[in-house]
């Protein structure tokens, strides 16, 4: 039986994956051809989906973008046997966006059926958490110590510290806590891989787990989500009636559950201590620290918090090593890293690279530049509070410590392109405004600042007092940055200062405001 694979993705879906998969159902029937259609998660890349796949003998071969009425045409010109068609692209692998990655994290994704545990296992799945019950959980997490991963979600705070921390602590009620509230502009890797390779996730949280000494874990997604909670419930209930889940996991001493909670729309929950108040039933606003959540976490117990990409990564540092992680990577920026390209961008998608790979190259080797033809001016980094990094910039590696020497960071690893008609401290603004509407309200410097801050950037840009107000706005970004609890105030002036000193010529315009006032005169 010929299998043909359609994603289930939601970026797929929202261009028509379920009428295509619908379509290629029925053509097949009208021609009594004997096909099977495997609903599997996105390649990552999103400027050819939905991307229709048929298996060969000797690998896939790929066609797409498909809609529902290509189908008729692509059974004429014989795609079930890999032939040619306007819309194929020869072998999966060979696409140069996919063949030039380096996918450790991503392996699996695009490839298995996100809800066969068969296919997971058929494809390495769960051999690091087998290894893994088979050592000391001290020994776990020296390999994960040893690999060099660090937080994907933006901090890069060493993940064999966080663990050490709740091993090092007395046994008792623990927690692993997965942060997926993936709420940065233009990311989406997170997404990705719980709806194309959940059972990844699932592995990484259970390893964490077994070397924290938890016994259950919660995945906070975010409410825009709805596809990812639905596949990682239903992956959960299998992995439990596998027994990779629940009670003396295969055969041993070791117990854990796990279950999906939904945020409700706040940004401030992606940080993690109001995560944990939302997880509480609390309203998600910021808690002092100390304590640190690895020791008095959710409810009070430690807890080993990280985001879905962190988790994601440990399955292959089980399953090869330490060692083989640490060898992908630049500096203390070890492994790889989902790069998400969004904006306006000619080919959007998801990039798995080590890290060391320049902005320049993802825009333009992989993104093949804007997708209006004009050329790029600046590329946020790191979400709506990451800089806004100038042309001058985009051969900096991607690297933490390097980023951060230019004022940046790599943060979850989403950039946002901008040709050279943005109007950067219209860019600013929005950084500053959206600190005022997503702040959580705790801390004077976020909630207060913020709203200062914009009606400052107004002034600016309706030029009153300009130098004063370019003077004002500097000053209240260094209280903001030194004063806010978290880093929803604390990184808010990256964006607004990256767009101030990189594109001064922006804020020194003249005011359209003013122009229609002398206009009327």
């Amino acid at each position: 039986m010929i299998r043909v694979f359609v994603p289930r993705d939601a970026a797929a879906l929202s261009v028509g994956a379920d009428e295509v998969a619908a379509a290629i159902t029925k053509e097949a029937k009208s021609r009594n051809l004997d096909i099977q259609i495997v609903r599997n998660g996105s390649r990552g890349m999103l400027f050819l989906e939905p991307l229709v796949e048929v298996e060969l003998a000797d690998g896939r071969v790929a066609y797409g973008p498909v809609m529902p009425g290509d189908v008729a045409g692509l059974f004429e010109a014989g795609f079930l046997e890999g032939k040619s068609h306007r819309l194929g692209h020869g072998r999966t692998e060979e696409i140069p966006y996919f063949k030039s990655q380096e996918r450790l994290t991503f392996a699996r994704c695009g490839i298995t059926d996100p809800l066969s545990i068969e296919d997971y296992r058929a494809h390495g799945g769960y051999e690091g958490l087998a290894k893994a019950l088979q050592m000391k959980p001290l020994d776990i997490v020296t390999e994960v110590t040893t690999s060099g991963l660090r937080g994907r979600g933006g901090a890069g705070f060493p993940t064999g510290i966080k663990w050490k921390t709740v091993h090092d602590l007395p046994p008792g009620e623990k927690y692993v806590v997965c942060n997926a509230d993936e709420g940065d502009s233009g990311t989406f890797a997170d997404r990705m891989l719980m709806e194309g390779d959940p059972f990844c996730l699932i592995e990484g949280m259970t390893i964490a787990a077994v070397a924290g000494g938890a016994q259950k874990g919660y995945i906070y997604v975010r409410s825009e989500y709805p596809h990812s909670v639905h596949v990682l419930r239903e992956a959960i209930e299998i992995a439990r009636q596998a027994n990779w889940l629940g009670n003396n996991i295969q055969g041993t001493n070791y117990s854990f559950d796990l279950f999906v909670r939904m945020g409700a729309g706040a940004y401030i929950c992606g940080e993690e201590t109001s995560m944990l108040e939302s997880i509480e039933g609390k309203r998600g606003i910021v808690r002092y620290k100390p304590p640190i959540p690895a020791i008095e976490g959710l409810f009070g117990k430690p807890s080993i918090i990280n985001n879905v990409m962190s988790f994601a990564a440990v399955p292959i540092i089980l399953s090869k090593g330490g060692e083989f992680y640490k060898n992908y990577g630049v500096g203390r920026s070890r492994g790889t890293l989902a790069f998400q390209l969004g904006g306006n961008i000619k080919q959007g998608g998801l990039v798995e690279k080590a890290f060391g790979v320049t902005t320049r190259q993802l825009i333009e080797d992989w993104g093949g530049g804007t997708a209006t033809g004009r050329p790029v001016r600046a590329v946020q980094v790191g979400g709506p509070l990451g800089a806004y990094i100038p042309a001058s910039k985009f051969d900096v590696p991607m690297d933490y410590e390097e980023f951060a020497k230019v004022d940046a960071m790599v943060g979850h690893g989403g950039l946002v392109v901008f040709d050279d008609t943005v109007d950067m401290a219209k860019q600013a603004r929005f950084a500053m405004e959206f600190c005022a509407i997503e702040s959580c309200g705790k801390c004077t410097p976020c909630r207060i600042g913020s709203t200062r801050g914009v009606e400052v950037i107004d002034r600016i840009i309706d030029d009153v007092d300009r130098d004063k107000n370019l003077a004002l706005l500097e000053d209240l970004c260094v209280t903001m940055t030194d004063g806010s609890l978290c880093a929803m105030g604390g990184l808010t002036p990256f964006p607004v200062m990256s767009a101030v000193r990189g594109f001064p010529e922006d804020f020194h315009k003249p005011s359209p405001n003013k122009f229609l006032a002398d206009a009327a005169e």
